[in-house]
């Protein structure tokens, strides 16, 4: 099988601000996973998962950028572009949460 290298690979400096606010998101569900074992007031914990998610979705607005800018432009200029589309509108239902 082969892998599809995605539009990451032409975004160096974004997949690394990517990588950065993962390690950000996974630091901040590391406090809250230490919150509730602590028994830590739930605004405090509820605080920090707005946190997590904040990142998480700054990462997926990021990479579904990058996708749309290289992935589906590319498969437009070759004729594929319907099926890019549709498959940005069925990831779309996912992100909605974010």
């Amino acid at each position: 099988m082969t892998i599809e290298k995605g539009s990451l690979a032409k975004e160096p400096g974004v997949k690394k601000m990517i990588r950065q606010r993962l390690r950000t998101a996974i630091g901040h569900l590391a406090a809250v996973e230490r919150m509730v074992e602590e028994e830590r007031y739930c605004i405090d914990i509820l605080k920090q998962l707005s946190a997590v998610q904040a990142s998480l979705s700054k990462v997926a607005y990021a990479i579904s950028d990058a996708h749309m800018k290289h992935c589906v432009r590319e498969a437009i200029d070759e004729g594929r572009g319907e099926e890019k589309v549709a498959e940005m509108l069925e990831i779309i239902k996912y992100l909605r949460h974010f």
